[in-house]
């Protein structure tokens, strides 16, 4: 029996697939804007194919896993497996429900604008439980290992050729909007899945240092590094206090510096990711 971690696990995954699923079918689909994706691919590929959007995908997210298995090893997990036949199934399920859907807004820009609020919303859900929707994210590691690029420069390149290839079937207004889509939707992603959860690296080299790590540990109630340090240039020792603050902290501990020693050095820092590497 799976555990209960297990299975919530999955029911969140799904949760988010579902929310992808519908930002493609109720936005992307009735715009016909090629936001970077594998769906967006196979709405371009629907003119040329007599085969539903989601057939399409589910069959490209296949090809695509078995092609990334072949090239690339078993890098990708059992959530993404999950997510890339879920997806397409979802969306199947929309084609019968909603038939010949047409556009909520009658605005392929507010359509677009919908898509990429949405469709983070769902990747915000999937990623940080290393699941993905599949499609470009397999061709993405392709290119990785293959042609040497960054996952995010080969994630981008992959998406702004899916957005210029709607030009084979749509008009230049169609292209010029699936290009910007794919770009700004990149940065709503990033926003979502790194920017909610961003923490401020605080160091602080004081003269009332033992007042500022108090007011960390016991007002803030969160944690400190104290590192012993030599001035360069008066090879004076002094001590300096590393914290990790939220953004509601940052502005506490910061105006409790302001008033403490107002002379503080004082270095910021963005930090997008922190863990506890376990022991093997």
């Amino acid at each position: 029996m799976p555990s209960k971690n297990v299975v919530k696990d999955f029911l969140i995954i799904t949760f988010g697939t579902v929310i992808v699923a519908a930002a493609v079918y109720f936005f992307m689909l009735p715009s016909h804007v090629s936001v970077g994706s594998g769906a967006a691919l196979a709405m371009v590929l629907s003119n040329f194919i007599p085969l539903p959007v989601s057939t399409i995908t589910l069959i490209m997210n296949i090809g695509l896993l078995i092609i990334g298995f072949v090239l690339v090893g078993p890098t990708f997990g059992v959530k993404t497996v999950y997510c890339s036949v879920l997806m397409p199934i979802v969306m199947g399920v929309f084609e019968r429900i909603f038939p010949d859907f047409q556009s909520i807004t009658q605005d392929p820009l507010l359509d677009v604008i919908c898509y990429i609020l949405v469709v983070g919303i769902g990747l915000a859900i999937l990623f940080p439980r290393d699941a993905s929707s599949g499609g470009l994210d397999i061709v993405a590691k392709i290119m990785n290992k293959y042609l040497h690029m960054d996952l995010g420069q080969a994630m981008s390149v992959s998406g702004i050729v899916v957005a210029l290839s709607s030009a084979l079937c749509y008009d230049a207004k169609t292209v010029v909007l699936s290009v910007l889509g794919t770009y700004f939707g990149g940065l709503v992603v990033d926003h979502f899945i790194f920017g909610m959860n961003i923490k401020r690296r605080v160091c602080v080299i004081s003269t009332e240092l033992e007042k500022i790590v108090e007011f960390v540990i016991h007002d803030l109630h969160s944690g400190a590094t104290l590192n012993e340090i030599i001035g360069a240039y008066d090879q004076t020792p002094r001590r300096e206090m590393i914290a990790i603050v939220d953004n509601q902290e940052y502005r506490q501990l910061m105006d409790f510096i302001r008033e403490t020693d107002p002379r503080a050095f004082v270095t910021v820092y963005s930090v997008s990711d922190m863990r506890y590497m376990p022991k093997k």
